[in-house]
């Protein structure tokens, strides 16, 4: 990675809200704070690494608003509401320079259906599928091997990369990323057991996926029996994520990984799921609603809690629940000694 930065192009990207010091050093790199040189720029994001800023040798760092240290010679403390995001917006910046975007047009070596309709400004890359009726909006960039199924839409300033696949008659709005291997509209999984065999139930719905939706490597999105399986603006879901058939997911909600959400499960505004993640369908995860890492959901979640454990329990009470199960062998054995003084059981009915 080669880069190039002077102190005030740093400080037009992130807008500080302050500034302390000053460097005449090239900003050339970016590094953890005990790791970085002379040129490179870092960052406070987390309170454990404070004492870190203090010995570092960035010649930029971008440190909090409640941070009160004075920076060394030739080094620039620019203040941020968040540093973490201000590096995100450097790193934004690098990244539209490092990975620009191909001329637009559609590659030789793509097949692109009669009836299909692609935004002049798009770029369509070797090996993609457009058929019939699809429509590619503005600005789109289809990477290799990008399959969009018949009468599919992909909204303004989308980019799918390589070997993702969004079926028939689906939906993506403006700004949707879909990293490698994920597939928006696979067939539902809906089977009914008849006379000692599973018939396949068609699945005819769509998938409708907001703007601004991120979703991760070799996660899939399954189409809904009748009507849509949705994801609502602003959310992101991480990899290896299964969304079941007529889900919906609402806005600006975060999945984590290897997380799996049965058929006809809501999930209301802001709610995150932590890893490997398991819910039962047909319920209703609430605003804001946060389920720790492995847990499993088997019932409909209020607004606002916070719940952990297989079946997941109120957060606090699941915590209590571990430390009073790593004290029973104790327990036990002051249970045994106990009897041992009585005579015989404590508790045993006369």
């Amino acid at each position: 990675m080669e880069i190039a930065f002077a102190p005030d192009e740093i400080a037009g990207i992130v807008s500080p809200v302050g500034a302390r010091g000053g460097t005449s050093e090239t900003v050339r790199g970016i590094a953890a704070l005990a790791a970085a040189q002379p040129g490179d720029l870092s960052f406070l994001g987390n309170s454990r690494y404070r004492p870190q800023v203090a010995l570092s040798l960035a010649s930029v760092i971008f440190v909090p608003t409640d941070y009160a240290g004075d920076p060394r010679p030739n080094q620039l403390y620019l203040v941020v509401d968040n540093p973490s995001v201000a590096l995100a917006r450097v790193c934004a910046r690098i990244e539209q320079a490092l990975w620009p975007k191909p001329a637009p047009g559609v590659h030789p070596a793509a097949s692109v259906a009669p009836g299909a309709r692609i935004a002049a400004s798009a770029t369509v890359g070797p090996l993609c599928v457009v058929e019939t009726g699809a429509v590619i909006g503005e600005r789109v960039h289809l990477q290799a091997s990008v399959f969009v199924g018949r009468a599919a839409r992909i909204g303004a300033d989308c980019w799918l990369m390589p070997g993702t696949a969004v079926a028939a008659e689906c939906v993506l709005g403006d700004r949707v990323r879909l990293q490698p291997g994920a597939i928006v509209g696979a067939d539902g999984f809906g089977y009914e057991f008849v006379g000692g065999r599973h018939e396949r139930v068609p699945q005819l719905g769509g998938v409708v996926l907001g703007d601004d939706v991120e979703i991760g490597a070799n996660t899939t999105i399954d189409r809904g029996r009748f009507t849509s399986t949705t994801v609502g603006e602003g959310t992101k879901i991480d990899n290896l994520v299964q969304v079941g058939h007529n889900v919906v997911i609402g806005r600006h909600c975060m999945i984590i990984a290897q997380t799996g959400i049965s058929g006809s499960t809501t999930l209301e505004d802001y709610v995150v799921l932590g890893g490997q993640v398991g819910t039962v369908g047909h319920i209703t995860i609430g605003r804001g609603t946060k389920v720790g890492a492995k847990s499993g959901v088997n019932h409909s979640l209020p607004a606002g809690t916070s719940v952990f454990g297989n079946p997941s329990l109120p957060y606090m009470l699941e915590q209590r629940l571990k430390i009073l199960h790593q004290r029973l062998p104790e327990l036990f054995k002051r249970v045994g000694a106990l009897e041992s003084r009585l005579g015989g059981p404590v508790g045993k009915p006369e």
